[in-house]
């Protein structure tokens, strides 16, 4: 399908990031909210991140006033959606929600419209399950921040189309984004997915107490930008702890949520959005003391776990290629994807690991699988 107009449907960071997305892609875009006040923030944040395009030279001023003049807001919902080719809805992380906002669309929107979720955790089988018409519901999962991040999920419900699919694929092909699609419907993903093990494991590490936290970063702290208990706190302790209860129902009880994190989060210290969680954001990004870095752990531990969750979702059917898991780790994350690092490392060496966490504190679900004992993955 020739889409031409999108409607989105909430205005928060992730609404309001993706429709300038769509916006700097050439699309007229409605963006929709309950209430004005919500939409008048999100249209002030997409205008300030416009200005910043204009002032660093990546876009001219008439480009900036043509963005915003196709850009449409309403707090009407049937208004929003009445003629829009794709929707994509970005609401708050609750299925009733989804399901709810996902009946109406299904009413309201053209009988061809596209209808896409962009959830980070949530199944898209169970949102389709709420339209008359759940062939048109696709996933279309964003990374945040959405104006930045190259990596779009483009994830099939059970019902989905392969039509449905390949619209929403060429959109954010257009957006300028590395869509990857999703084959089966599974908690997390792909990239989420990949990740999962490795937000358990530092979760036994705080429960442990050692090493500390400052410890273990100092050893990550040449390797990547941000670091991994840096990265939790930018997240949200919160979120973390929602979103490892999730795996917790739907992959294994291993994931459980563990005591720290349970404490720190219940104590109201959620991380950088607070001011303080594992460390103190009060005076801006914490600065990791390198002089005292852990020799318990290294990389290897950290990509022996991803490896192995990757392997899984191959074993699954979330995809049936490494290459796409590959291309969604590093375009939702930055740096190489796991096959890639596998290669160079070893995987006798990865399995070892595997066997070590698992042995370590008990976790099976870091035990290695065939396919990871096997070593013959090609990308």
């Amino acid at each position: 399908m020739d889409v031409k107009k999108i409607a989105v449907i909430g205005s928060g960071a992730m609404g309001n990031g993706i429709a300038q997305v769509g916006l700097m892609a050439g699309y007229t875009v409605t963006m929709n909210d309950v209430e004005q006040r919500f939409i008048d923030r999100g249209v002030a944040t997409i205008k300030d991140s416009l200005s910043k395009f204009v002032s660093k030279g990546k876009i001219t001023e008439d480009a900036n006033k043509d963005m915003l003049s196709r850009l449409k807001t309403t707090t009407d919902l049937k208004e929003a959606v009445s003629d829009a080719d794709l929707v994509i809805e970005a609401v708050f992380e609750d299925l009733t929600l989804k399901k709810k906002v996902f009946a109406d669309l299904d009413a309201y929107a053209p009988a061809n419209a596209v209808l896409a979720s962009n959830t980070s955790s949530m199944s898209i089988t169970a949102i389709a399950s709420a339209a008359k018409k759940p062939e048109r519901v696709v996933g279309m999962h964003f990374f945040n921040p959405a104006v930045l991040l190259k990596l779009v999920e483009v994830i099939y419900a059970d019902q989905s189309s392969d039509a449905a699919i390949q619209t929403t694929f060429d959109v954010a092909k257009k957006m300028n984004k590395v869509p990857v699609i999703v084959r089966k419907d599974s908690p997390g993903f792909i990239y989420n997915r990949v990740n999962a093990p490795t937000g358990l494991l530092l979760q036994l590490i705080l429960d442990k107490g050692s090493p500390t936290p400052a410890q273990f970063d100092a050893a990550f702290k040449a390797l990547m930008p941000m670091t991994p208990f840096e990265l939790l706190d930018y997240v949200g302790l919160d979120i973390v702890q929602h979103t490892q209860g999730y795996y917790a129902q739907t992959l294994s009880k291993d994931y459980t949520p563990r005591k720290v994190l349970t404490d720190m989060v219940e104590s109201g210290n959620l991380g950088k959005k607070t001011g303080k969680g594992i460390y103190d954001w009060s005076a801006g990004r914490p600065r990791i003391d390198t002089s005292n870095p852990t020799t318990e752990y290294d990389f290897t531990h950290m990509v022996a776990l991803q490896v192995n969750e990757a392997t899984k979702c191959l074993e699954e059917g979330v995809t049936n290629d490494p290459k796409d898991i590959d291309l969604a780790i590093a375009n939702g994350g930055g740096g190489m994807g796991p096959f890639a690092i596998a290669k160079s490392v070893g995987y006798d060496k990865l399995v070892a690991r595997c066997n070590e966490l698992a042995d370590k504190f008990g976790i099976e679900v870091f035990r290695p699988t065939k396919t990871m004992k096997e070593g013959k993955i090609e990308v």
